[in-house]
This record gives C-alpha cells, structure tokens and sequence, in this order.
C-alpha cells in the first residue's frame, strides 16, 4: 500500500479547505492536474541580491523545477532568509539559528512532500540542513558552486586567502594601495562562492561526501552548464525519493557523519565545519561530538587547494572532483546510505583523477595526518580546534607569553601601535568573540599580525581565541574556545604576560598559572552587559549553546515530525 501524500491534507480534500488550498494556487496559472495526488515538491531558495553567493539560485531554480515535472511532480519554490556572509554585521553566524528556523518552519506549515535546499554561501547550507532535519521530509541538496578562479595580472588568485595576504603585504609596505585596489575587481568574476576552500565549498564538498547531493555537487563551478544538468537531475530524483519514502534522517546516519569528518580532512576544509556538522547532527538525534572530529586526525591533505594549498576549486572539480577524493579514502569510508539510495562508495565508481598535483593520491598526499586536531586543558575545558593543514608545522608545538586584547574593539585600536610589546614568541589572545559574547561567534580568531612584527617579516604566530576564522584563512590559529571567555570560561582570566602551552600533537593547551591565582581571578571576573536586550539577537544571546555543542538554540536540538493539522481558515 502506497504511504499517503503528505500534500493531500492540503490538496486533496473535496471541502472547503481543499477549494481554498487548491483555488488560490491556481491564481498562478496552474492546471488541474497539478493536485492530482502527484508530489508536491518544495524548493527552498536563499537567492538573493545581498548574497552574492547564491545569485545563480534562480537559474538553478528553473532547473531543478524541469526535473520534477519530468518525473511527474509539482514543482513550488519558495523563499527563506539569506545569510550573506560578507555582507552580513555583526556576523552571518548569529543569524544561522534564525535560517534553520525559518527553514524548519516553512516545511512544516506547507503541504509539500519532499524539498530541494538550494543554498551555498557559509551559513545557508548549514542552516537550510538543520531546518530540514528538524521536520524530516525527503531532502536534497543542490549548492550554488562556486566562482571562477580569480585572475590578478596574469595569475590566479583566490577569495579570502589573497585577501588576508595582500592585506599584510600593503601593511608591511611590499604592496601598493594602487595594486591592492586593482586586485579587487578580478578576485570575484562570476557568480557563486569562494573559489578557495571555504566554509562554502567545504560544506559542499561535505554534502556531497555525507550523500546528501547528487555526485558532483562539491565542486562544479556555478556558472558550469552541469551544474545547471545537475539541478535537473536533482529535481527528477527528489520524486523518486519520495516515492521511496527516502526520509533525511535514513541518510543523515553516524556514519554519513563520519564520513564528513573524514572528507574534511582529506579536502582541507573549513574549521567552521565542525560547529555546523556538531549542530545539524544535534537535529537529527545523532550522538556526535567535539571528540568525534578526531576521526580525521590521522586522514591527510589530499586537495592542494588554497589555504591549505596552491590551486582553486575550479582546479579541483576539473582534477575530478569529490568522487576522485572519496576513490582515494574507500578503505576508510563508513558504509552509509544516500540520496541515490546506495551505498556512499557508489559516488567513487568510475571516479579518477586528471591531475595529481591538484588531487593526490593517499600514500602521497599534500601533508600527511592534517586532519582537525581537538585541544582540551585548563584553558578549553570543553575543547578547542586547530587546522594543521593552514598552521606552521613549528608553531603547533609552542610554549610563550600571551598578549592579550579584551574584545575586538582593543584589538582594532592596538594592534598596529608601534611600541606593542610583543614578539615572534608571543601567543595573541582575543576574548570576547563566543557566541554569546560578540554575539554569534565571528570569523575574527585568525587576528592580524601586529604591524611592528609584519615589518620584520613574520607572517604567521599562534593565535587563541572563542571565535571562529574564515575557512579561505589560514595560519597558527586555535579557535572555539569553550566555554567562551563571556560565558565564564576560562579564557576570560587570562593576562597579558601568563604563559599558555600549545601541543597540537598531544591535543593540549595549557594556561600555565597556579590554580589558586586562577581562582582569585575568577573570584573578580563579571561578565560584561550584553550588547542586545530585544529581538532575535537577545533570544540568540539567551539560549545558544556553546560551540562544543554546535551553537544552536537549546531549544532548537532535536525534531518534530508531526503533521500540523490546524486549519487557518
């Protein structure tokens, strides 16, 4: 017996609420035959103009809606809130929470029976994939893909990474404002995401890996017409899947969780991964934890793509893609069930590589074991993360004098004095950046290197902060502290001149002061007034959780799968 058409309580009724439901879409155009029992497909878009990332959203749109009339569904589009990652103050991650509840939200309130997520910039995929999985519908993925590679006077160049490297070199006085300015207008040559390996492309690449998109998916420039194919593609399969009854939470398992971690050491991807991969399995019910990143910790660099590398994701999807990376790990992948409704090594068949310096080969990789390593001690109780594959192989084992700036604020109006006291050995210390405490956890932890040490050349330090970096950033840097200096951590206690121990080796980092010394500060600490008291930001404030458990609302972790029933008119 066939399962019930989630859409018939909307659609299928021969009452008055079904003449309501029916008639006003029909004001669109459509026949009869649209609300003849067959699926109702939802497609949820984050296009949007300030969010350049996902311009190409609404061609894709159109894509997608050709596959589900093909395969004899109703196509219907709809809107959610777009997180423009450069666009976006105080920072794109406060308002992630708010996506997934609009996603969340939207699916329930409308008689659709399965949904195509079409996002891309940082924050959308993320937050779209935690919607969804808190409803529980049949869902896949289609990213935006990302831009071009950048061009500068011959050269390739990449968004974010040569941002953040130009940015020193005009500091340290080895560029001109001139080229700077000239390099602006050949970084970002189409539409789509960072062409680096970026939060945005990371999480692609995951989806893809988790089984989540059709192969491909990762990688294939948005301005590609495969991309384009691909969305159509899409569009077929989502019927087929609700054919199936092929449910997220039968492919978002433990092991396609896994398997994420796994690709995301392989890839070099995101740090920001974490939080987000933390924060989605907390929708779903999947036990995961800040400890089960470590499962990478031994995978290396097999992507040579920027900032962990040279090359640039439109390198990367013509060197073969995610399906040649998942070729290369197929005797560490989990078996986990996708999209397709095979196995996850089923993306790897046929799969090769056209170019090994872009991709290589697992026992010959770009750096071995650069996986994300978890730090834990008396200054990350809850844990803390750094990338290998982005740091300075030296700076990982590391003992100094920490120079501490108290928010961003004393950050911005500091570092660039010329009589700062520090030096090649200090260890930067940024507070105030958690999620409560920016609010929303800002992508500020990879700090700038105090212009007195730019001009002697150093280009990389160890930097400890509650915040998050760019995934296109690179360098030294720990990240996520937790608790956060704001929530009472004890980040919040550290002084300028205390000496903190970095081993990324042995997974430690260590506030070398006495416990009772500690205890005395800790004894004076208040925290400090909260930059919101209305709206979303204080209901943020009030209820995320800390970035060990994903950052989510506390209220927002788990799912509801219930049919709303009520009528509104």
């Amino acid at each position: 017996m066939t399962k019930p058409r989630r859409s018939a309580n909307w659609y299928g009724k021969l009452d008055k609420d079904g003449f309501i439901h029916r008639s006003w879409m029909k004001n669109q155009g459509f026949p009869d035959q649209a609300f003849d029992g067959r699926p109702v497909i939802g497609i949820c878009n984050t296009w949007s103009e300030l969010t350049p990332c996902n311009s190409g959203l609404r061609t894709l749109a159109e894509g997608v809606k050709r596959g589900v009339w093909e395969a004899g569904g109703f196509p219907v589009e709809f809107p959610v809130t777009s997180l423009g990652e450069t666009q976006m103050k105080p920072t794109a991650m406060l308002f992630r929470n708010l996506l997934a509840m609009d996603v969340e939200e939207c699916i329930r309130a409308y008689g659709i029976d399965g949904v195509v997520l079409l996002g891309g910039c940082d924050k959308t995929t993320p937050g779209q994939l935690m919607g969804a999985a808190s409803v529980d519908l049949p869902t896949i993925v289609v990213s935006s893909g990302p831009m071009l590679n950048g061009k500068f006077r011959g050269h390739d160049i990449g968004s974010g990474t040569d941002v953040w490297k130009f940015s020193e070199a005009v500091r340290a006085g080895e560029m001109t404002l001139q080229d700077f300015m000239a390099a602006e207008s050949g970084m970002s040559r189409s539409a789509g995401v960072c062409m680096t390996m970026g939060t945005a492309s990371t999480m692609s690449s995951l989806v893809e890996a988790m089984g989540l998109s059709l192969p491909t998916n990762g990688a294939l420039p948005a301005v590609d017409a495969r991309r384009m194919a691909l969305a159509h593609l899409t569009g077929k399969r989502i019927v087929e899947m609700v054919e199936e009854d092929l449910l997220l939470s039968k492919v978002l398992t433990r092991a396609s969780f896994e398997n994420a971690i796994l690709a995301n050491a392989a890839v070099g991807g995101s740090t920001n991964a974490v939080v987000h991969l933390l924060a989605i399995a907390g929708r779903v019910g999947v036990n995961l934890t800040l400890d089960d990143i470590e499962i990478g910790a031994e995978i290396p660099l097999l992507v040579n793509c920027m900032p962990s590398g040279k090359y640039l994701m439109e390198d990367f999807a013509y060197a073969g893609g995610v399906p040649a990376v998942l070729a290369e790990l197929k005797g560490h992948l989990r078996k986990a069930n996708t999209v397709l409704g095979r196995d996850i090594s089923a993306y790897a068949e046929g799969a090769e590589c056209f170019n090994r310096d872009v991709i290589h080969a697992f026992d010959a990789p770009v750096k071995p074991a650069a996986g994300l390593r978890v730090l834990r001690g008396n200054l990350a109780p809850d844990g803390a993360i750094v990338k290998p594959s982005a740091a300075t192989d030296a700076l990982l084992e590391h003992e100094g004098p920490a120079h501490v700036f108290e928010n961003i604020e004393d950050l911005k109006a500091n570092v660039d004095r010329d009589d700062l006291p520090v030096t090649p050995d200090t260890i930067l210390v940024l507070k105030g950046c958690g999620p409560k405490g920016y609010p929303g956890m800002p992508e500020v932890g990879n700090m700038p290197i105090p212009k007195v040490l730019v001009q002697q050349g150093v280009r990389d330090m160890v930097r400890v902060s509650d915040g998050r970096m760019s995934g296109t950033a690179y360098g030294t840097v720990v990240l996520h502290v937790s608790p956060e200096a704001q929530a009472g951590g004890p980040l919040a206690l550290v002084k300028t001149g205390d000496r903190i121990r970095l081993s990324a080796s042995r997974g430690e980092l260590t506030l070398l002061v006495p416990d009772d010394e500690l205890a005395a500060r800790r004894a004076a600490w208040r925290p400090d007034a909260p930059r919101y008291d209305r709206g979303y930001a204080r209901l943020y404030v009030d209820h995320v959780l800390q970035a060990d458990k994903g950052a989510d609302l506390d209220f927002l972790v788990g799912k509801d799968t219930r049919l709303v029933t009520r009528e509104s008119h």
